[in-house]
């Protein structure tokens, strides 16, 4: 089964935003037609674009709509096939790094020197160390073949 497109509106054209979430979506289905995933998600992806194509409300909420459209998509390829963007674990693991190591880390170093102005020190300490397990995994990812050729825009 093929992935739905994307049906193109005038007002992709005029409204800016529109016109940018309408190519980042555009080519994740694009990618994603790529990969060779199997019929029950491919199903589930086309209702969700179905579902964006048959919408009839106002630009703004439409916009609302396929930003909910894309993560749902990026939701269901991460869960159930263990799919990922670009730089996704890389993103994840740096944010879990600054908050659950750094800041622990900033904790202990301000305690032991007696004075909490080094907790800043040990966020950059466990971004680094997030950003570097992230990118071991997007590796990882992209040698097992589980990685989609997109980055959103």
């Amino acid at each position: 089964m093929s992935i739905i497109s994307l049906s193109p509106r005038p007002s992709f054209e005029t409204h800016p935003k529109l016109a940018k979430q309408s190519l980042s979506l555009e080519n994740l289905l694009t990618a994603i037609s790529r990969k060779d995933i199997p019929e029950a998600q491919a199903s589930k992806i086309n209702e969700i674009i179905a579902g964006i194509n048959n919408f009839s409300g106002p630009d703004p909420e439409l916009l609302k709509a396929m930003k909910a459209g894309q993560a749902a998509i990026l939701k269901l390829l991460e869960k159930e096939l263990k799919i990922v963007p670009q730089n996704h674990y890389q993103t994840l693991w740096m944010a879990l790094g600054m908050s659950a190591i750094g800041l622990p880390l900033g904790v202990a170093f301000g305690a032991a020197i007696g004075n909490m102005a080094f907790l800043a020190i040990g966020i950059p300490i466990g971004m680094s160390i997030g950003i570097a397990l992230g990118n071991g995994m997007d590796v990882k990812a992209k040698n097992e073949g589980r990685q989609l050729e997109w980055k959103a825009i």
